[in-house]
């Protein structure tokens, strides 16, 4: 079995509103897949119904090759947007209180806790109470709760809200490294540059339905536009060649290229910019070739969509 999470034609409807509509998503195991939708899209939903906080109307999902039921939750780790924390209890109390609901004894929970507040610098709250934390320091707990059982599927909502940079990269990359320890992570966020950095695939939901998923490389070479950004440095450092060379790229390119000039500096101010879209019949390398008899190449880069890109190209087609 190579998928950990299986969601098979879930249908979700309060009343007269379709919360989810036939929405199927496959996450493979020791994968990081992203979750992404606009507010209302059904991303909270879906999570509701994988943790068994409420059931789906139609539809079946599989954990580990198995119909998902009760037994499971223990292999869950779930990382709420609203975090559920006791604010009068102390924090080491209640991270060992929690883990032993998760099933593991009191002498685990209380070795593995201290390896975490070690690892995260943590130690020194472990008599603190939660309402005398910071959001961000209750964040570091509610992380070590999700974590600690070391359960197969973890599911982060929103986990970045509230960091500081500092700590949402240091979250970033113990989530990173849960995933190399084997771990399968369900990671919902309204952050695209994290979805860059971390996601291995990624499902885009919106109005309930989703629109769009697959692997992240596949999805953005498929919304590829083939065009180049191209710096090109002049033949000698004055405003005259660099006022030849835009007119010679425009005239000669015109109707041939897609060509959008800017002047830029890199080494001077006589050098260009260019941004230049291809046909489907042509090659970088044809471009290029074209383009050395013009001047130096000193920057010649594909433009790749961004996951931002793609998120707004999707969602406002739909």
């Amino acid at each position: 079995m190579t998928d950990l999470l299986v969601a098979e034609h879930i249908k979700k409807q309060y009343g007269d509103y379709t919360a989810l509509n036939d929405l199927s998503i496959v996450v493979p195991k020791g994968s990081i897949f992203g979750l992404l939708g606009p507010n209302g899209a059904g991303k909270t939903t879906l999570i509701r119904i994988i943790n068994q906080i409420t059931m789906p109307d139609q539809g079946k999902v599989y954990l580990d090759g198995e119909p998902l039921s009760q037994k499971h939750i223990i292999n869950i780790g779930y990382m709420p947007e609203e975090r559920g924390l006791y604010k009068s209890m102390k924090v080491g109390e209640q991270v060992i209180y929690l883990a032993r609901l998760k099933g593991l004894s009191k002498e685990e929970a209380g070795k593995r806790s201290r390896y975490w507040f070690e690892r995260l610098g943590m130690m020194d709250w472990w008599n603190r109470k939660i309402q005398e934390l910071s959001k961000g320091q209750a964040q570091k707990v509610q992380f070590i709760v999700t974590v600690l059982h070391r359960p197969k599927l973890l599911i982060f909502d929103e986990p970045f809200s509230g960091f500081d940079p500092i700590n949402a990269s240091l979250i970033k990359d113990e989530i990173l490294q849960l995933r190399e320890d084997g771990a399968t992570i369900l990671f919902s966020t309204h952050r695209m540059e994290s979805v860059e950095q971390m996601c291995d695939h990624i499902a885009l939901m919106h109005k309930s339905n989703k629109v769009l998923d697959g692997k992240l490389v596949d999805i953005k070479r498929e919304f590829r536009t083939n065009t180049y950004e191209i710096g090109i440095e002049t033949a000698d450092d004055t405003a005259e060649s660099r006022d030849r060379l835009h007119a010679d790229l425009m005239n000669e390119l015109s109707g041939y290229w897609e060509i959008n000039t800017a002047r830029f500096k890199t080494i001077n101010e006589y050098d260009l910019k260019l941004k230049v879209k291809i046909s489907e019949n042509q090659t970088p390398n044809d471009l290029l070739n074209y383009l050395t008899g013009k001047g130096l190449i000193n920057h010649f880069v594909e433009v790749i969509p961004t996951v931002d890109d793609i998120f707004i190209q999707t969602v406002n087609a739909n």
